[in-house]
């Protein structure tokens, strides 16, 4: 027995010294790390700042260290805000060792609103009368767009080009999951037929009604591209037209250069030459360039009044909206709500700008963070500025703002509510042979349940709490826009739209960016020189890597093996953590 005791306190002890080391060593990679990204950029002089824009584009990137480390064997896609991509723009118009920028695109990995918004950015940064030039050895239609501001469009000589009109997919999953015998039971106000964030458990097709609305949105979307290309590269709306109709996509280079998308088409060595003689190289000389990532960390020069006294908060709400989330890039109400009411409560902050970008999500979520908004618009102005998506949920916490600013290709609106609540009975019980039987004190004590139909009663006792929930909904739209429920309810029944639309029929105020909705808020609060508040505050980065390096690690997996089908993955996931009444606008669309 002794030398039990003796093993045990020794293996006792080994296990503690180990694991006392590995916080060490844990603990150091993490200082290393993070001193590494906290290093100051030595920026030469004739430099470029690089946009190559190939990874996932968020609203404010997170402060956890290892979010873009390299395993080996796993692919793992790099994160950027589009916080830093803006700041480095407007930085780098300004800045004497900057000398241009080099766009090098393929694909970008966000919606068309974000898009729209770098665009804008280059667009004046050119007011500088530095040059913009673009290189691509393929090129798709979202990265043409942006990449028509150039001043050089350059495609290599057996490229690719993408260029074929707007698609719109919906995935349905009624079909199988009759084969498994699964039955969605699904509640949703009895106006919105264009909720169509059900139908994938109703039907095997889109709606009249959905197909409506889709194609509505999505030609505003096409023709406000349409139009941005028309501008820059001089060739008319109906020849745009007939190019997409040919699918420039499996059309030789030649011909994209002949129909004038491009300045010219040229081999990469041949491109480095011509950024050597715009920033004036010789012909061997390294071009110097600095990528989004090192040049956010260049310290912006203070203006001349000096550091400014007063703030304008930016509260970040990106993702879907839940009462407590597991993820970086989600919404969790209780989060955001604690950054708004900091950003009220704090005087040295004069306005506020909502930065939402959101397909919605809860509603009781989406409530608490409306009640926040509203308590904040009586006492200094809040301007809401919306992403690629502020629709459903999203736009339930918008529109209680002083004005609300959109792009055109903004997806909005999806006024409505829904609840679902599966019924594996057919699956557990019939195929399976699992049988359950219970003891309850009253009538439905075991209500909601996924092992039985609902009763008539219980039905109908949902139906009206989905009711009430779209009731609340339209009327605070209602309050925030100046409208009647009437009104409201006639532009809502779960309807989606873009954002030209919603500036049509006023779910928006003006077309603009983040940069905007601070300069509106500024002007609102009467500041001319101020800084920047962003919130929420991030969590620490020893928290941060602590609560989200397994997670990102099992998605990160997950996306490498299962590659273009892991949005169904994340579909399935986000609906096994449903609960409660929903505000949000389906999760499988997708725009190419």
């Amino acid at each position: 027995m002794k030398i039990f005791w003796k093993a045990f306190f020794a293996s006792l002890l080994a296990i503690i010294i180990a694991g006392f080391l590995l916080i060490v060593i844990l603990i150091g990679i993490i200082s290393a790390v993070t001193s590494f990204k906290d290093q100051s950029i030595t920026l030469k002089s004739q430099s470029m700042l690089l946009l190559k824009l190939d990874g996932r584009i968020v609203e404010r990137k997170s402060n956890n260290p290892f979010e873009d480390i390299e395993l080996p064997g796993i692919k793992m896609s790099n994160t950027t805000g589009l916080n830093q991509i803006l700041g480095c723009i407007e930085k780098a118009k300004t800045d004497d060792r900057i000398k241009g920028i080099y766009l090098e695109l393929s694909e970008i990995n966000s919606g068309y609103a974000t898009v729209e918004e770098i665009r804008n950015a280059l667009k004046d940064f050119k007011t500088s009368g530095k040059f913009i030039y673009t290189y691509a050895d393929m090129i798709s239609q979202k990265a043409y767009y942006l990449a028509t501001v150039s001043d050089s469009l350059i495609l290599n000589p057996v490229g690719m080009f993408d260029f074929r009109g707007l698609n719109a997919e919906h995935t349905f999953f009624k079909k199988a999951l009759d084969k498994f015998g699964i039955e969605m039971q699904v509640v949703r106000g009895k106006n919105n037929k264009f909720k169509s964030a059900v139908e994938p458990y109703l039907f095997d097709k889109m709606s009249d009604a959905n197909r409506e609305q889709t194609t509505v949105y999505l030609k505003s979307i096409w023709n406000h591209l349409l139009k941005g290309i028309s501008e820059q590269r001089a060739i008319p709306i109906d020849s745009l037209t007939s190019y997409a109709n040919q699918v420039m996509t499996f059309q030789k280079a030649d011909k994209a250069l002949k129909y004038k998308f491009f300045d010219n088409l040229k081999y990469k060595d041949q491109v480095l030459t011509d950024l050597r003689k715009l920033t004036g190289l010789g012909e061997n000389e390294e071009i110097p360039v600095v990528s989004v990532t090192d040049y956010d960390k260049v310290p912006k020069t203070i203006e001349a009044g000096g550091l400014a006294k007063y703030r304008i908060a930016i509260v970040y709400a990106e993702g879907e909206i839940d009462t407590q989330t597991d993820g970086a890039y989600q919404i969790d109400s209780k989060e955001v709500s604690k950054g708004i009411r900091e950003a009220r409560t704090d005087s040295a902050v004069k306005a506020i700008v909502i930065r939402v970008n959101s397909p919605g999500g809860s509603a009781f979520g989406s409530e608490v963070i409306w009640r926040e908004v509203i308590l904040a618009q009586k006492v200094k102005p809040v301007v809401v500025s919306m992403g690629d998506y502020a629709a459903s949920g999203g736009y339930y916490i918008a529109c209680g703002a002083d004005a609300i600013l959109a792009s055109q290709t903004t997806i909005t609106g999806s006024i409505g509510v829904f609840g679902t609540i599966p019924n594996l009975s057919g699956l557990l019980t019939d195929k399976i042979g699992i049988t359950f039987d219970n003891v309850s004190t009253n009538d439905h004590s075991d209500m909601p349940s996924m092992t039985r139909k609902m009763t008539p009663f219980e039905k109908d006792l949902m139906q009206t709490y989905v009711e009430s929930t779209y009731a609340t909904f339209i009327s605070h739209v209602a309050d925030g826009r100046k409208k009647t429920t009437t009104a409201v309810d006639s532009i809502g029944q779960g309807r989606v739209w873009s954002g030209e639309n919603g500036k049509f029929n006023g779910l928006v105020d003006e077309f603009g960016g983040l940069n905007d909705a601070v300069k509106l808020a500024a002007a609102k609060a009467k500041l001319t020189h101020y800084r920047i508040k962003e919130l929420p505050k991030q969590k620490d980065t020893f928290e941060e890597l602590m609560k989200s390096f397994s997670t990102k690690l099992q998605n990160s997996i997950l996306q490498s093996k299962l590659g273009e089908s892991y949005h169904l993955w994340e579909k399935f996931s986000r609906e096994a953590r449903a609960n409660g009444i929903y505000a949000r606008m389906p999760y499988d669309l997708e725009i190419n």
